[in-house]
C-alpha cells in the first residue's frame, strides 16, 4: 500500500502502550497520527471537517466507542471509523457496521491486517475528498469556468486567452483532435466577445458537398440554378455584425478558398446569381484538427489571414486532472441521482486513452448515469457506436482481466452476504490474497452485509 502522508488517522484508545504500539506501526507506514485516550479527548481533537479516518477502540473508561460512533458521524457522515474490538464483541461490532463504521478489528490483530485496512479506509476517503472537491467545483463554476469545465493548466490558460482575445476584432483558428469541443470553445469566444448580440453561425467544411459549398457560404438569387425556386440568404450574410465558424476548414475545397480569402478581404459577399455586393461585418472563426501553415492543400495566404490568433484545445488525454471533473458533469446532466465512482471506476477512466476526447466521454457518462448495474469498464468494453468512428475503443488485456475479476470476487460476495471465509473457500484464495484485491477493486465488505 503506497504511503500515505495527507491524510491523518484519529486513533482512540485508552491502553497507553497499545495506543503507542498502533500509533507507532501506523507512523512507519507513512500516516500521521492524532492518539486520543478517551471519547471527550476525541470528540475536542476531531473537527466538524477533518478529512482523515478514525481508528476507535470499542471500550474507553468515559463513552464506548459505539456511543461515539454516530457523535463523530453526525458532524461528518462520511468519515471512515474503524472500531476494534475484542473476541466477545464480535456481534456488537456487526451492528456498528450496519450503523456506518466502515470496519471493525478483532484483537489482537496482525499488525499488517492493520495496515491493509486503514489502507482502504484511506482509500476510501480520498475517493471523497475527490468527490467533494470536484462537487464544489461544479457547484461554484461561473461564466467560462461553468461551459468550459476545467482545473488543467491547459483549460486555465485557454480560458484566460478566450477571454484576452474576446474584443481584439480578429479573425482565430482553433485547433484541437476531434471531439475536443472547438465549436463550444468558438460560441463562448462568440458569447464573451462584443459580437454577443449577433448570430453565431457554424458550418462544417466537410459535411457540405462541394457542389452546394457556394450556395451555403453566399446564397443565391431565385432562379439562379435548378431547384433555386426563392432567394435564400447564405451563411456569411446571416452572421453580419456576428461570429461565422468553419469547422474542419482543412477540408474546404481550394477553389472556395481563393473566394473566401477574397471575402476576408473586401468584406463583401455576392449571391450565386446576382450581381449586387453585399457588405457584410463578421468575425470568422476557423477550426483545424493540425496545422494549417505546412499544409500542401491549403493556401497560405488564407491561412495569414485566418491566423491572426489561435488558441489551442488540448485532447483528454493530456488533461488528466479535467476527466474525473467532466465524468461526474455529464453524469449529474444525464441523473442527478446517478451512483457515484468507485475506486476502480476512477482507475479507469484515468487509464483509458479516449480517442474520441470529450464527445465520447459524454457518451460513456450518459450511459454510466442511465444504467446503474453497468462499471465504466463494462462500458468500454462494449465498445459504443459513437466511439467507432473516432479511434479503438478498447481496454488493453490488462485491464479486461482485472475486470472479470473484479466481477467474480464482487458475485461471491453477493452471494455469501459479505462472509470472507466462505469467499476464501469458493475462490480458493489465502485471507490475505483476497483482502488485496478486495481493496485494489474498492469492494468493502460492509457492502453486502
Amino acid at each position: 500500500m503506497p504511503q500515505q502522508s495527507v491524510i491523518q488517522v484519529a486513533l482512540i484508545e485508552d491502553d497507553e502502550i497499545v495506543r503507542l504500539a498502533i500509533s507507532q506501526r501506523l507512523q512507519l507506514a507513512g500516516y500521521d497520527v492524532i492518539e486520543c485516550a478517551d471519547g471527550e479527548s476525541a470528540l475536542n481533537s476531531i473537527p466538524a471537517a477533518f478529512p482523515g479516518i478514525v481508528i476507535s477502540d470499542v471500550r474507553l473508561p468515559d463513552i464506548s466507542g459505539l456511543a461515539l460512533l454516530p457523535q463523530l458521524l453526525t458532524s461528518n457522515p462520511a468519515m471512515p471509523i474503524i472500531l476494534m474490538t475484542g473476541h466477545g464483541d464480535i456481534n456488537m461490532a456487526v451492528n456498528a457496521l450496519r450503523d456506518g463504521a466502515f470496519d471493525f478489528l478483532e484483537k489482537p490483530f496482525d499488525p499488517d491486517k492493520l495496515i491493509e485496512t486503514v489502507g482502504c479506509a484511506i482509500e476510501k476517503r480520498q475517493l471523497q475528498l475527490g468527490a467533494n472537491k470536484r462537487e464544489e467545483y461544479l457547484q461554484q463554476a461561473q461564466g467560462l469556468d461553468q461551459i468550459l469545465i476545467g482545473s488543467s493548466p491547459a483549460m486555465v490558460e485557454l480560458r484566460q486567452q478566450l477571454v484576452k482575445i474576446a474584443n481584439i476584432d480578429a479573425n482565430v483558428i482553433i485547433y484541437g483532435d476531434t471531439g475536443c469541443g472547438k465549436e463550444l470553445v468558438a460560441d463562448c469566444l462568440h458569447q464573451v466577445s462584443s459580437r454577443s448580440q449577433g448570430n453565431f453561425v457554424a458550418l462544417n467544411c466537410a459535411a457540405i458537398p462541394e457542389a452546394l459549398f457556394e450556395s451555403e457560404l453566399f446564397g443565391h438569387e431565385a432562379g439562379a440554378f435548378t431547384g433555386a425556386i426563392k432567394k435564400r440568404i447564405g451563411k456569411l450574410e446571416y452572421a453580419d455584425k456576428g461570429t461565422f465558424f468553419l469547422d474542419e476548414i482543412e477540408s474546404m475545397p481550394l477553389n472556395m478558398q481563393i473566394k473566401m480569402l477574397r471575402i476576408l478581404q473586401e468584406k463583401q459577399v455576392e449571391r450565386v446569381g446576382g450581381n449586387k455586393s453585399i457588405a457584410i461585418d463578421v468575425r470568422v472563426i476557423a477550426a483545424a484538427k493540425e496545422s494549417l501553415k505546412d499544409n500542401d492543400a491549403f493556401r497560405q495566404d488564407l491561412f495569414y489571414r485566418l491566423n491572426v490568433a489561435q488558441l489551442y484545445l488540448p485532447p483528454l488525454r493530456e488533461r488528466g486532472e479535467d476527466i474525473l471533473l467532466l465524468f461526474e458533469h455529464y453524469v449529474n446532466l444525464a441523473n442527478t441521482n446517478a451512483k457515484q465512482l468507485s475506486g476502480m471506476d476512477e482507475k479507469t477512466l484515468l487509464a483509458y486513452g479516449w480517442p474520441g476526447n470529450v464527445r465520447e466521454l459524454i457518451n460513456v457518462a450518459t450511459r454510466f448515469a442511465l444504467d446503474a448495474t453497468l462499471s465504466v469498464a463494462d462500458i468500454l468494453l462494449t465498445k459504443p457506436l459513437a466511439c467507432i468512428d473516432t479511434g479503438s475503443s478498447e481496454l488493453s488485456l490488462a485491464m479486461q482481466t482485472q475486470n472479470f475479476e473484479r466481477k467474480v470476487i464482487d458475485e461471491a460476495l453477493r452471494t455469501h452476504k459479505g462472509s470472507i471465509i466462505e469467499v476464501m473457500d469458493m475462490l480458493d484464495l489465502p485471507r490475505r490474497t483476497l483482502n488485496q484485491k478486495m481493496q485494489k477493486y474498492d469492494l468493502q465488505r460492509a457492502a453486502y452485509i
